[in-house]
């Protein structure tokens, strides 16, 4: 491997960056609980791993390749974020806004299914573990281990981070779980759900 803590450094401002997976972490901390978040953030890191593992196999070569291939996972991915999008803004037309109500609401809502599609169905991340993962091993030598080490390098970093974020989240959660801000975070998150699927919708295959 080449400039591993290059590669650290770089992991964590990736990880940091808001996404899709943010979105979702965001949602599921302050409307099911730190529980509800842990379980998102294991259901994102199972999805990385597949994406590694993929990756080291060869099939996101494939993926990124085929325009079908990246077609379908794009389409997929899109319209969960968008089915996620629209039933957190349909939640807005309940008028019951007890914390009881809130998290018999939620009690039904798989955090770890969420947390897993999200990432998993999103094409993007398996052309990222393609194209940035390369560019940190040495040219010419085995690629199994050190796609490993790099792979799970990454999800032990987002690990981290979502740990913090989950703390950070369940220290305002006080104030976070006011029915005005419940409903403020199921507006902003369902809108910038619906805007990440159409713009993962838009994407075009990279040759």
């Amino acid at each position: 491997m080449e400039n591993f803590y290059l590669f650290v450094i770089t992991c964590v401002f990736l990880i940091i960056l808001p996404g899709p997976d943010t979105a979702i972490m965001t949602k599921n901390t302050l409307t099911v609980g730190k529980q509800g978040g842990f379980k998102t953030m294991i259901g994102i890191c199972c999805a990385l791993s597949i994406h590694t593992l993929t990756a080291i196999v060869g099939l996101s070569a494939i993926i990124a390749k085929s325009a079908l291939l990246f077609s379908i996972f794009k389409y997929i991915g899109a319209v969960y974020l968008i089915y996620l999008g629209i039933k957190s803004l349909w939640t807005l037309r309940n008028q019951e806004t007890t914390e009881t109500v809130v998290k018999i609401k939620y009690k039904n809502t798989s955090s770890f299914k969420q947390g897993f599609l999200t990432n998993l169905l999103n094409p993007k991340i398996a052309v990222f573990f393609l194209t940035f993962l390369p560019q940190f091993v040495n040219p010419g030598s085995h690629t199994f281990m050190p796609f490993l080490i790099l792979g799970m390098t990454y999800i032990v970093l987002t690990i981290v981070w979502y740990l913090f974020y989950i703390y950070l989240l369940n220290q305002i959660s006080a104030f976070m779980k006011k029915p005005k801000t419940q409903k403020a975070i199921e507006g902003i998150t369902g809108t910038i759900l619906i805007g990440f699927g159409i713009k993962l919708a838009l994407e075009k295959a990279h040759t």
